[in-house]
């Protein structure tokens, strides 16, 4: 599989990854049971990706259970990143956000014993704590690489200034947010921002929560329980405008003789090195799919219609609810 680097002086990995997300949680429609869950994450590595990404709230736990039962003997084959600081209590429910350095410590030490690893290659805080400096969080993640506890430390959904001043404590290897043919959002601070400190970027949804692969026409497809069905952009009121821009994304894939989700995909590959995409997927037959959009090449003109049809800001509807919104760009 092709090579990505993790910022100016992070660790090489591989140019897509896998997110692990929808085998535990979120995505209820066809989740499937543990061992079909940690049979897809080894064909994921068969296939060539290194990197894994998982989180303690997914689930919540029962994801970092997961991945470290699948790398278990293939440990040398994975670059693994976990998150820390979205709280969620046994049934699921949320309590909040922490990023006290107490929380920091016993969140890692958590997940390296659910993950049943000695060290966690890349440490994210998942979200900004607005009530606890970024420099004391920070700090207390850097103890963690200096304990040889976690290898690169990364922020998820941060904010320009967050991502500056976090950085000045440590050095920041990659910053994780939405991104995707949908979700331009990045390119307007928090790319630049990242190119000029040396940072990596990690794309998540870059098929836009399957929304992009042309496979869903209405929120109804999704059972009760799946969180996509409550967001703005699968509303109806903004489905339909949506489903319109799909089109646009079928009809330049067909011709390119590739399908939708690895057009998708081959334009966010487009963007730079410096990004890493890591769709999910339960299917293998998708997984195998995804993969294929490293044979997909972009030339100047297809990528130049692609961003006509869909510039920036052009879906309909904002990614998440008004809380979850407010949890992001910190």
């Amino acid at each position: 599989m092709k090579a990505a680097q993790l910022g100016r002086n992070g660790p090489e990995v591989t140019a897509l990854g896998f997110g692990c997300m929808g085998l535990s949680d979120f995505y209820t429609t066809n989740r499937p049971d543990e061992n079909v869950g940690i049979d897809i994450i080894r064909r994921a590595l068969d296939s060539g990706t290194r990197f894994l990404d998982t989180a303690d709230m997914y689930g919540p736990w029962t994801n970092e259970v997961l991945v470290g039962k699948a790398v278990q003997g293939r440990r040398e084959q994975a670059f693994i990143a976990t998150k820390f600081g979205i709280v969620r209590n046994e049934r699921g429910e949320r309590l909040g956000i922490n990023g006290h350095p107490d929380y920091v410590r016993s969140s890692c030490d958590a997940s390296l014993q659910r993950l049943g690893v000695d060290q966690i290659d890349l440490y994210f805080q998942h979200r900004v704590d607005p009530n606890v400096p970024i420099e004391d969080t920070v700090g207390a993640m850097a103890e963690l690489v200096r304990a040889g506890k976690v290898r690169y430390l990364g922020l998820s959904e941060a904010s320009p200034d967050t991502i500056r001043r976090a950085h000045a404590v440590h050095p920041i290897t990659a910053v994780e947010s939405e991104y995707s043919l949908w979700t331009r959002d990045p390119e307007d601070a928090v790319l630049p921002l990242c190119r000029k400190l040396g940072i990596g970027f990690v794309a998540y949804s870059p098929l836009g929560r399957g929304f992009l692969t042309g496979r869903i026409t209405s929120q109804t497809e999704f059972d009760p329980t799946d969180f996509r069905r409550h967001t703005p952009r699968f509303q109806q009121e903004n489905l339909a405008r949506n489903l319109e821009l799909v089109e646009h994304i079928k009809q330049i894939a067909a011709e390119r003789e590739c399908t939708a989700a690895q057009l998708a995909l081959a334009w966010v590959l487009a963007q730079g090195r410096d990004i890493v995409p890591i769709p999910g997927t339960t299917n293998p037959a998708r997984l195998e799919e995804n993969f294929g959009a490293l044979d997909v090449e972009l030339d100047a003109a297809t990528l130049e219609r692609i961003d006509a049809a869909l510039p920036a800001g052009a879906a309909a509807g904002g990614r998440y609810d008004e809380a979850g919104m407010r949890a992001v760009n910190r």
